[in-house]
């Protein structure tokens, strides 16, 4: 997902184009990992100085909603990042930074060994720990 393909998925779901929409798929555009409402309140306060986190908040469940957006919980606070449209994967998600790696693979493969009768509708793996960089640079262990 990108922001042009989340405006066009707006736009034929019947909801308005507006620049704070806009403005804030921008941030998921040109983020490398996960953001948090307080992120893109930060980021956008000078662009829209009263921008209230009920009104990013309705903005994110829609996203989230319409499938723009997928979410975690790191510490306790959702976080969101572009819904990925690639073949199936899960991701590596750093703690400090909330940026992500893709991993190929999936462990619910060998699930059908454990229980052949259980039928899997869907699943969500992700591990968590640090990027390189936030243990070389905030020297985290």
């Amino acid at each position: 997902m990108n922001k042009g393909q989340a405006l066009i998925e707006l736009k034929s779901k019947g909801f308005k184009h507006t620049d704070k929409r806009e403005d804030i798929l921008s941030l998921f555009e040109n983020s490398t990992g996960y953001l948090s409402a307080k992120d893109i309140q930060l980021a956008l306060k000078d662009t829209y100085p009263g921008l209230s986190f009920d009104t990013i908040y309705r903005n994110l469940s829609l996203f989230e909603k319409l499938d723009i957006l997928e979410t975690t919980e790191l510490d306790g606070e959702k976080m969101y990042q572009f819904h990925c449209t690639e073949h199936h994967h899960h991701h590596l998600i750093c703690l400090k930074c909330g940026k992500t790696k893709t991993i190929d693979i999936c462990p619910m493969e060998d699930l059908s060994k454990l229980d052949p009768d259980f039928q899997v509708t869907g699943h969500k793996f992700e591990v968590y720990g640090y990027c390189k960089d936030c243990r070389n640079n905030n020297k985290v262990r």
